[in-house]
């Protein structure tokens, strides 16, 4: 039987209203194991085509989870964000190898193109596995979530804490709210201050307080509903065929893949590293 808090907890994912698909009907344990995999399988791909195959491959995965294309466009643009920096400074940070490695001299400093390949293949295997780990991962419930983690043995209080950020953080998030309307409606306003500085000081002082309060009490409750440390956990149902099938497609296409880019007769991919 299933704990009542683990019922609750909202969705990782927009509260899982995405449309049901054939991910969502995936075993949750397999889910996770699946994009672990092919997070570790995608960081061991030697060269450019490579990761552009595993990049579609991760696509076609999130085409049939059906996630919203504004909210997941939005989410991967926000990692590219972070990632431009690094192909600006990666190809100028990289020693050139050679007059043919050289780029452009900018300012006195040579720009590498290893270097830049080198950028464009990290951004290519964050995109991957973002795209996969939204499609797999970002689409469980919470709850299910916990669940997997927990049947999959991994460590007790991990699983907890995230259990119980997931379930708190929305809460965390209200207070925050109340708070600063509360400073509003006492004219507060924003500004580059020490006044501000020191009243942000004290709003991020009273909610640490207030967490620690409603901490305290929510231990005080899981207590006297007989918490002994540990979350009751569910039984796991068995793997169904669909799970097969597609854990079969998934490591047939990875298999591909690592064929393709591992072979010695396509040894001229090696080129584009």
């Amino acid at each position: 039987m299933t704990s009542f808090a683990l019922q609750r907890l909202p969705a990782l994912e927009a509260k899982a209203r995405a449309p049901r698909s054939l991910v969502h009907g995936l075993d949750a344990r397999l889910r996770v194991v699946a994009a672990f995999g092919f997070a570790v399988f995608v960081v061991s791909l030697p060269n450019i085509l490579a990761l552009l195959a595993a990049l579609t491959l991760a696509f076609v995965v999130a085409v049939n989870a059906k996630l919203p294309l504004r909210k997941t466009a939005r989410r991967v643009l926000l990692v590219d964000t972070f990632l431009i920096f690094l192909l600006v400074m990666l190809p100028f940070t990289t020693t050139v190898s050679g007059p043919q490695d050289q780029m452009l001299t900018l300012w006195g400093m040579p720009a590498s193109w290893s270097g830049l390949w080198h950028a464009i293949r990290i951004v290519l295997t964050s995109n991957a596995v973002v795209m996969m780990m939204l499609a797999l991962v970002g689409t469980l419930p919470a709850g299910e979530l916990v669940q997997a983690l927990s049947a999959l043995r991994m460590p007790g209080q991990l699983v907890q804490i995230l259990a119980l950020s997931l379930r708190y953080i929305d809460i965390i998030a209200q207070e925050y709210a109340r708070l600063r309307t509360a400073m509003k409606l006492r004219a507060f306003e924003l500004r580059c201050s020490w006044h501000s500085y020191r009243s942000m000081g004290y709003l991020l002082a009273m909610l640490l307080v207030r967490s620690l309060e409603r901490s305290e009490r929510v231990l005080a409750a899981m207590r006297c509903r007989g918490y002994t440390g540990r979350f009751p956990v569910a039984p796991t149902r068995p793997m169904t065929q669909q799970d097969w099938g597609f854990a079969m497609a998934l490591t047939a296409a990875c298999a591909l893949i690592a064929l393709a880019a591992f072979s010695p007769d396509l040894s001229w991919l090696e080129g584009l590293h």
